[in-house]
């Protein structure tokens, strides 16, 4: 009997090692980039954000705006994208290939993050830029925030060149914490990273999906 006891709780032991060892197994990387090229391009992506946004709209609606009731937006894959840049690099980065990119102020609305912004906007909620771009980008980020359609902004916040090495979590809690000490009340965060949305003062919590990279 203790044999086959011992026999049964072995087996039951090693299904749970190999089902473990394949749930730890990495996917392809092949096969990963070409799952998100199809979330992207079967228009999955556009109806995950657009829920998402259905939601926040819902919220922001219980909202007080006017005054000082601000919005954050991070701007790479929350407000524009990047996407067209990234598939043609294989979602690789290339820091000065990113920089050229970047300079050319091109990247399109992600058009649902437009729609919530529009709606911001005519509801009197003041708008502020904030994104891990670093300040010699400023010029070329501004331009292509009004091409895209985001013409009106109380400000647009980027690294300066001794917040290079901050995390992006660090990095924005902190030039939030700034913002409310000059009188902001944020009563919302829109990003697509846990990093632009943890931290203090990000009211409603906004999270746009991104399956294309991660930043802490």
């Amino acid at each position: 009997m203790n044999i086959y006891k011992n026999l049964l709780q072995y087996s039951i032991a090693c299904m749970i090692f190999v089902l473990q060892s394949c749930a730890t197994t990495p996917i392809n990387l092949t096969i990963a980039k070409d799952e998100v090229i199809k979330y992207h391009e079967s228009g999955r992506y556009d109806k995950e954000t657009a829920k998402v946004v259905d939601k926040a709209i819902d919220e922001f609606n219980n909202i007080e705006s006017g005054n000082k009731n601000a919005v954050i937006f991070d701007i790479d894959e929350t407000a524009l994208s990047s996407y067209e840049y990234r598939k043609k690099y294989d979602f690789g980065y290339v820091p000065e290939i990113w920089d050229n990119w970047v300079n050319e102020a091109k990247a399109p609305a992600i058009k649902e993050v437009k729609h919530l912004y529009d709606l911001l906007v005519s509801k009197d909620f003041k708008i502020i830029f904030l994104t891990g771009r670093k300040d010699y980008m400023y010029k070329a980020t501004y331009q292509n925030l009004l091409n895209a359609g985001y013409t009106e902004f109380d400000s647009l916040i980027v690294r300066n060149s001794n917040e290079y090495k901050m995390t992006a979590l660090e990095y924005k809690s902190q030039k939030r914490t700034e913002l409310v000490k000059r009188g902001y009340n944020i009563v919302g965060d829109v990003g697509d990273q846990l990093s632009d949305l943890e931290g203090p003062y990000h009211g409603l919590q906004v999270k746009i999906p991104n399956y294309q990279y991660l930043i802490k």
